[in-house]
C-alpha cells in the first residue's frame, strides 16, 4: 500500500500458506514502514486483509440502522478504500444496498446533516459545481486531485433535481454520483482511482431545503431552461476540454432535461444517461426472459403481448424505447405495430391524444394512444379492465398502486401475469413481492426495482426469490466496455447488444429456477459478458478507437476485459488505516 492514495499498487501480494511466509511479510512491512517514515505513527501489530476484513465486518453489522452502516463504510472509503471495496466486492449483496439503493436514498435526504461525518478533514468526497462560478471552472476542475496524476475514465453527474423517486434534493445529491460509482467498481472493475462523482449545483426549487439551516448546497431557485442549457453547455464542454476521453453518465435529472441533454449530447461526447438507457436495458432483460418464459411454459406469442405502463417519466419512456426495438429486432414487427404494444399511464390516467392536455409534453406523445374511440380511463383497474395487459411495469414511485384489486384482475387475465414495479426505493414501489404473490395466487412473474425478501409459499412451503430489475447487471459492464474500446459515442445498438447479453448470461441452473437474472455473486462474470458484447458492438459499428481489439476473438476479448478489472490488493500485512494521516 502506498503513502500517496490508499489504493495500494496495481501488483497482488499473495496470501501467506505458513507462518514463515507471515512473519517474512511483516519483516517487509516493518521495513516499509521506515522507508515511509511511518514509526511510531502506528500500533506495532501488523495485520492480514483478513483480520482487517473481518474487524471492519464486525463494526459494519454492529450498528443498528442502515443509515449508520452507510456512514461507516463511507469513512472506511476514505480511509481505507483497499478495504472498503474489498468488503463490498467479497459480499456484494449485503454491501449493494448499503451503499447504494435503498440507503442511498436515505442518506442523500439526510446528506447536508450528515456530510461533515463521511470524510476525514480535507477529503472531499467528490466534485462540488457551483453554476453560480463558473468562470474559475477549469481551476475548480483541477483542484480536484484526489491521487496523484488523476486522470478520470468516467464521471456520473447530477444536478440533484429528482433523485430516484424522492425529487429535488439539490447539492444533497452527491450522494448518488458517489454510489453509482461505488457500484462501477464493484461491479465492474472500473479503477476507483480513475473515477469523478460531480454535483452541479443549480439550486434547489425544495424550499423546505433552501430554509435549513443545515442545507449545503446554493440556496436559490432552479433557473429557466435558457440559463439551464447554457450552464450545463459550459460545465460539459470544459469537462470534455479538460478530460477528452472521460465517460460521462447522466444521473438523476429531472425527465424533461434528461431527455434533453441526452439528445443534444449523444452524438458529441461519449455519454449515456442510466436513468433512460440504462433501466430501458435491465428491464429490457428481464422481459425477454419474461417473454420466453410464457411463450414456453404458457403459448403466449411475443407479438401478443399488451404492456402498460404505470409512469410516464424519463425512465418510464426509455424502458418502452428499449422494449420496442426488441420486438422490431426479434419479431419482424414495424415501428408503428411495436408502438402498438404499448399503454401509458400517468397521473391523470391513460395518456390519449384526446384528453385534453393544454400541453402534453413531448417525450409522451410517441406513444400517446389515439385509438380509445373518445374513451377516458383514469384509475388504474378501468385501464387493466380496458387494456387486458400481460405485462404491468411500474415507474410512478406511487406505493401500493398495484393493489389487490389490479393484482387479482391480471392472474384473472394471464396464467403467468408479468409484474415489474420498479420503483425506488422499497418506500415507494407500486407493490411488494409478498403482495404480488399473494395476488395472483403465486403465479407471477416479477421483478422490482429495490430488493425485497424471499416469499415462502404457505401451502407448499417452497421459497420464492423475487428478481431484481437492478441497473447494475448494465451500467458497470456498459461502462467497463467503454473505457476499454474507446468508441466516438454511446449508440443505442452498443446498449442493445449489452441487454441482449445480460438475458443470455444466466445459467441452466438459474433458467430452471425461473430467474429472469443472473446471481448478483456473478456480477463481474456477467459485467465481462456484457461489455464484450458492448466491444463487438462498437467494433462492428466502426466506432472503436482501440485497434488492440479489432482482431480478437470473443474468447479473447473475455479474457482481456476480465484482465483490465480493478480488485483491491488480497493480502496486505501493512495497518496502515490511511494515506492521508
Amino acid at each position: 500500500m502506498t503513502a500517496s492514495s490508499g489504493y495500494g499498487t496495481d501488483s497482488e501480494e499473495t496470501r501467506p500458506t505458513d507462518s514463515q511466509a507471515t512473519q517474512d511479510a511483516a519483516v517487509k512491512e516493518q521495513q516499509r514502514r521506515k522507508e515511509l517514515k511511518l514509526n511510531g505513527l502506528l500500533p506495532t501489530g501488523i495485520e492480514s486483509m483478513d483480520i482487517q476484513r473481518r474487524r471492519a465486518l464486525q463494526q459494519v453489522r454492529s450498528k443498528s440502522s442502515s443509515l449508520e452502516k452507510y456512514i461507516f463504510m463511507a469513512q472506511l472509503r476514505t480511509s481505507n478504500p483497499q478495504l472498503f471495496y474489498k468488503l463490498v466486492i467479497d459480499d456484494l449483496q449485503e454491501f449493494a444496498p448499503i451503499i447504494y439503493t435503498p440507503t442511498v436514498g436515505t442518506a442523500c435526504i439526510e446528506y447536508s446533516n450528515i456530510y461533515p461525518f463521511l470524510t476525514n478533514p480535507g477529503v472531499p468526497d467528490g466534485l462540488y459545481l457551483d453554476s453560480t462560478d463558473l468562470d474559475s471552472l477549469k481551476e475548480t476542475l483541477s483542484n480536484y486531485q484526489p491521487v496523484e496524476n488523476f486522470s478520470p475514465d468516467i464521471a456520473v453527474i447530477t444536478d440533484g433535481s429528482r433523485i430516484l423517486g424522492l425529487g429535488d434534493l439539490g447539492t444533497n445529491g452527491m450522494g448518488i454520483s458517489i454510489g453509482k460509482l461505488q457500484l462501477y467498481v464493484a461491479g465492474a472493475g472500473i479503477d476507483p482511482r480513475r473515477t469523478l462523482p460531480i454535483i452541479l449545483d443549480l439550486g434547489t426549487n425544495n424550499e423546505k431545503l433552501r430554509n435549513d439551516d443545515f442545507y449545503l448546497g446554493l440556496r436559490k431557485a432552479r433557473p429557466d431552461d435558457d440559463e439551464f442549457y447554457n450552464i450545463v453547455d459550459t460545465v460539459l464542454e470544459t469537462l470534455h476540454e479538460v478530460y477528452p476521453g472521460l465517460l460521462i453518465q447522466f444521473e438523476d435529472w429531472s425527465s424533461e432535461h434528461a431527455f434533453g441533454l441526452l439528445e443534444k449530447y449523444r452524438n458529441k461526447l461519449v455519454c449515456f444517461n442510466d436513468d433512460i438507457q440504462g433501466t430501458g436495458a435491465v428491464i429490457l432483460s428481464g422481459i425477454i426472459n419474461a417473454v420466453r418464459k410464457v411463450q414456453k411454459e404458457n403459448n403466449v406469442s411475443p407479438q401478443d403481448h399488451r404492456i402498460v405502463f404505470y409512469g410516464a417519466g424519463s425512465a418510464a419512456i426509455g424502458v418502452a424505447r428499449q422494449i420496442q426495438a426488441y420486438f422490431e429486432t426479434e419479431f419482424g414487427l414495424s415501428e408503428e405495430e411495436a408502438k402498438r404494444v404499448f399503454w401509458i399511464v400517468d397521473s391523470k390516467g391513460l395518456v390519449t391524444l384526446d384528453r385534453g392536455d393544454e400541453h402534453l409534453v413531448q417525450h409522451k406523445v410517441y406513444y400517446a394512444r389515439d385509438d380509445n374511440e373518445g374513451k377516458q380511463y383514469k384509475d388504474l383497474i378501468d385501464i387493466v379492465d380496458y387494456v387486458k395487459p400481460t405485462v404491468l411495469i411500474g415507474l410512478s414511485s406511487n406505493a401500493g398502486a398495484f393493489n389487490t384489486n389490479v393484482l387479482n384482475r391480471l392472474a384473472e387475465l394471464n396464467e403467468q401475469p408479468i409484474v415489474f414495479p420498479l420503483s425506488n426505493p422499497a418506500t415507494q414501489a407500486e407493490c411488494t413481492f409478498a403482495e404480488a404473490m399473494e395476488g395472483t395466487d403465486n403465479r407471477v412473474i416479477f421483478a422490482s426495482g429495490t430488493a425485497f425478501p424471499h416469499y415462502t409459499v404457505p401451502t407448499t412451503g417452497e421459497v420464492r426469490i423475487p428478481g431484481q430489475g437492478n441497473n447494475m447487471y448494465i451500467f458497470p459492464g456498459l461502462g467497463l466496455g467503454a473505457v476499454l474500446a474507446k468508441p466516438n459515442s454511446i449508440t443505442n445498438d452498443m446498449i442493445y447488444s449489452g441487454s441482449k447479453a445480460l438475458a443470455d448470461s444466466l445459467t441452466p441452473e438459474e433458467i430452471n429456477q425461473g430467474w429472469l437474472y443472473p446471481s448478483l455473486v456473478r456480477i463481474r462474470q456477467v459485467s465481462a459478458i456484457v461489455a464484450v458484447a458492448v466491444i463487438e458492438q462498437a467494433i462492428k459499428e466502426g466506432i472503436s478507437n482501440n485497434s488492440e481489439l479489432d482482431s480478437m476473438s470473443h474468447d479473447d476479448l473475455i479474457e482481456y476485459v476480465t484482465n483490465n478489472m480493478w480488485a483491491p490488493i488480497q493480502e496486505s500485512c501493512s495497518s496502515l488505516r490511511s494515506s492521508r494521516i
